[in-house]
């Protein structure tokens, strides 16, 4: 294509030197100029420096204020040619550093005026030409214009923005002008252009064919491809661009479709319209047609499976995924969007591209989708292959799957209820208020402390409504006392969720009777009594019922309710059952716990017993009499035998002891047989137990005075029978003591009263401690010896003081020899001194001297003085 270019008239540069300042300055003076003539090479380099006068002081630094891009600031050289827009632009030269500066900076305004370019030959463009830049046609050889002009469409008389749609302009050529306003007294300028517009080929619009291969593709077999196309030129030609071989000659335009599809199969063919230009400016063009014919998937008998079902607690860790597999048709490898709806609250449609290898395909869900309890449906709800255009219908059957996430078994807030319970029965568990437990099928673990353990044991229930039960088997209750079940795991049979658990119960384990040390005995007894029973053995039994039958001499069968007290019990055969003399085996049965109605079968406890005949009454004397003081016993009465027994009324049936002592009253004695227990009638006899009260003693009757040496006759006319009073040395096994006998200071005597009528001693007796001391001082004197000879003659061997003891019973005796040593301290219990030294401590027992020496006595009573006096001692 030729460009023309048409060149207009440039401006002179204009240089007005207008000085600012008239003062001189360190950084010179402000200046303005303008460059108008911007081609002119002068506008290229503009020395700004010596414009500030001869005052500026060289070494000051540039700066371009407004960013003009024109200024070298090193060298504060200006090129006006590179500044790409007309206008006002400001640089400022500073120094600094220099001493006494009134001012340190200078400014120099310059206006740059237009230039609006040199445009070239006249420009061409194609009527397709959408974007077509105005500014192409100026020609490049010279300076560019400046940017901010504008441009008018003189042929259409409008402004117009540089960039235009050529096809607007309509063919032919076109004048546009660019303009740049005048700015201080730099002219407006402008330059004239010229745009020729040619015609562009025009291949049509070409349409696109989309089928499937499950279509009706013959309807296509002789498809005229000049019907694909609109708005063409005529006369182009067309191109198989895929090697069909449908295209035979230069102006063939017909195709057979199925014949393509059923040599090549599925795929995009294309073919070209072409048609060419009528000027050498524009080029040919092409229009496509394309004809896509897709495969269709057939996913019948494909399984999808969505892996995998959950319990409640793994909700926060699961990973879930989904495999499809195909059915019996290929699905070939690659490529695939798959679209699938998931269920539920945060569900969704989504889709995503996903590959098939081998038939199948895997791909992971979000676990987002399943928060929470329930069952989500997953569901393919279309297949496409990847860059298929959707042509065909692919066909998806009832593609999906239901996960569940399935709830944890909660047992929480559940109440466990046992009945009472014998040992060694088994205990039904009823399990109520489980109201979170959904109704299903459970195995559960529980475990039993208490009176019975047992560890991980396991159960089925079947829970409906909250409510379920299960038995504890027999073997696992074997001993009473409280037993708590306690659930500590419950699983869902189906889905095999599982918790733990912490509901529990206390069962009461009664305790079945024990046998095992259950004696029963039973007395030979007498014809028409009734026969008691004792048991033994019976534990904790409190209330009871026993069975028992009778064998041999009777026969019978009875149940007899029991009360039991420390594990004994006893109950009446009653004598009607027992009408035969004769051996007769009673034997337990049954024995039954009333107050838990616990009972055992027994079998091996028994006892034989003899039915015997009464006796006669014997014969007995009827007064017997004892005295209190013999303490007589049923030994000593009469008739004596061991056949006979002594009762203390006439209906007492027990006997008394041959060593219980009797009292006044009547007794009765039965005779027993001689080989049995059986018992006569009672004979009573009555006995007197003779007896007299203790003797008393008179007033202070116990003090006398040792001088007068009373005697025990003194002591008996002192009490209230002195007569028939009897004194011993102790109060059992003493010896009686005549009522010459003298009496001993701070002794005791032993008085019992007798009777002479019955030979009777009273049964208690009078103890009377006597005291010698009561002499008063006034009536009597003793005497103290002035020598002794202890020689050992047997004659006044020791120095003593007769009867003081009597008189002064708390004195003192000290002797002293000549030198103030003491050589004896005596008193009541050590009257005698024998002439020895025995008066200091530490002192030996030596032999004192025949001589002289002297004591002290010390009466300690009625504030009697002290008496002095000497003796003679003569070995």
């Amino acid at each position: 294509m030729v460009k023309k270019y048409f060149f207009l008239p440039s401006f002179f540069l204009l240089l007005f030197f207008i000085p600012a300042k008239i003062l001189g300055q360190c950084a010179g003076n402000d200046a303005n100029f303008e460059v108008c003539n911007i081609p002119d090479p002068s506008s290229k380099s503009i020395a700004l420096y010596p414009l500030l006068g001869g005052a500026a002081t060289p070494g000051g630094t540039w700066t371009d204020d407004y960013l003009s891009g024109g200024l070298n600031k090193a060298t504060g050289v200006l090129n006006a040619q590179i500044i790409p827009r007309s206008g006002v632009y400001k640089y400022t030269y500073t120094v600094s550093g220099v001493s006494g500066c009134v001012d340190t900076s200078s400014t120099i305004t310059v206006v740059v005026g237009g230039y609006s370019g040199v445009t070239g030959p006249n420009a061409s463009a194609c009527s397709d030409d959408n974007a077509f830049n105005l500014f192409q046609v100026f020609n490049g050889s010279y300076l560019s214009p400046q940017s901010n002009g504008t441009w008018f469409n003189n042929t259409a008389n409008t402004a117009v923005s540089s960039v235009i749609d050529a096809g607007t302009l309509g063919l032919g050529t076109t004048q546009f002008t660019y303009s740049i306003p005048a700015i201080g007294s730099c002219p407006a300028v402008s330059s004239t252009a010229f745009v020729t517009v040619f015609k562009t080929p025009m291949p049509g619009v070409s349409s696109r064919m989309l089928l499937c291969d499950s279509d009706n593709l013959s309807q296509y077999s002789n498809l005229d491809l000049n019907s694909q196309i609109l708005g063409e030129d005529a006369g182009g030609t067309w191109t198989d661009n895929g090697g069909t071989g449908q295209i035979t000659f230069l102006t063939d335009h017909f195709i057979d479709v199925k014949m393509i599809y059923d040599s090549y199969g599925p795929g995009e063919y294309s073919f070209s319209y072409t048609v060419l230009p009528s000027n050498p400016i524009c080029t040919k063009k092409t229009a496509v047609v394309k004809i896509k014919i897709e495969k269709q998937l057939d996913f019948t008998g494909a399984t999808l499976v969505v892996n995998s079902d959950i319990c409640e607690p793994e909700i926060p860790t699961a990973t879930y995924s989904v495999v499809l597999k195909k059915g019996p048709a290929v699905i070939p490898n690659g490529q695939y969007y798959v679209t699938y709806k998931v269920s539920g609250p945060a569900g969704e449609i989504k889709t995503e591209l996903l590959t098939f290898n081998n038939g199948v395909l895997n791909f992971p869900l979000d676990s987002k989708y399943f928060r929470q309890v329930g069952d989500f449906t997953v569901e393919i709800t279309g297949i496409t292959a990847f860059g298929s255009e959707g042509a065909c219908q692919n066909i998806i059957n009832n593609l999906f799957d239901v996960l569940h996430v399935y709830p944890k078994p909660v047992l929480d807030g559940s109440k466990l209820t046992i009945n009472t319970v014998c040992q060694n029965q088994s205990a039904l568990v009823q399990i109520t208020g489980a109201a979170l437990l959904a109704d299903g099928t459970y195995d559960i673990v529980y475990n039993l402390t208490g009176s019975n353990t047992a560890t991980a044991q396991t159960a089925q229930i079947v829970s409906v409504g909250g409510v379920s039960s299960f038995a504890v088997p027999s073997n696992f209750i074997v001993n009473n006392g409280n037993t708590v079940a306690t659930i500590a795991k419950i699983t869902n049979v189906i889905t095999k969720c599982t918790n733990a658990a912490t509901s529990s119960g206390t069962m009461l384990v009664n305790p079945l009777p024990n046998a095992a040390n259950l004696k029963i005995v039973v007395d030979d007894y007498c014809l028409n009594k009734p026969v008691s029973v004792a048991l033994s053995g019976l534990g904790t039994l409190i209330n009871g019922t026993i069975g028992y039958t009778l064998l041999g001499a009777n026969v019978a069968t009875q149940t007899i309710s029991l009360v039991v007290s420390g594990g004994n019990a006893s109950f009446i055969i009653p004598s009607n059952l027992l009408t035969q003399t004769g051996s007769t085996t009673i034997a337990l049965t049954s024995l039954v716990n009333d107050d838990t109605t616990c009972g055992i079968i027994i079998s091996t406890v028994s006892d034989s017993f003899l039915i015997s005949p009464i006796p006669n009454a014997p014969i007995a004397v009827s007064q017997q009499k004892f005295c209190e003081t013999n303490a007589a016993t049923i030994a000593n009465l009469t008739p004596i035998g061991p056949q006979y027994q002594w009762f203390d009324s006439a209906i007492a049936t027990t006997a008394l002891a041959s060593s219980a002592v009797l009292v006044s009253g009547n007794y009765y004695v039965r005779e027993k047989g001689l080989t049995s227990l059986c018992l006569s009638a009672p004979t009573m006899v009555t006995v007197t137990i003779n007896g007299l009260p203790e003797p008393t003693l008179n007033p202070n009757g116990q003090n006398f005075c040792g001088i007068n040496q009373p005697t025990i006759s003194d002591l008996s006319a002192n009490t209230n029978v002195p007569a028939s009073i009897v004194w011993y040395d102790a109060a059992s096994n003493g010896n009686v003591l005549n009522g010459a006998t003298l009496l001993q200071d701070n002794v005791t005597y032993y008085g019992f009263d007798y009777s002479t009528v019955t030979g009777c001693f009273s049964k208690n007796n009078l103890d009377v401690t006597v005291s010698l001391t009561d002499c008063p001082a006034s009536q009597y004197e003793f005497f103290v010896a002035d020598g002794f000879s202890p020689n050992g003659d047997g004659v006044n061997d020791t120095f003593r003081i007769p009867e003081i003891e009597f008189l002064y019973p708390d004195y003192s005796l000290e002797i002293y020899n000549r030198y103030g040593n003491v050589m004896f301290k005596g008193n009541k219990n050590k009257p005698n001194w024998d002439g020895t030294n025995s008066g200091s401590a530490g002192s030996s027992d030596a032999i004192a001297p025949s001589g002289v020496y002297f004591y002290i006595i010390n009466f300690n009573k009625e504030n009697k003085s002290t008496q002095q006096g000497r003796l003679y001692l003569n070995r």
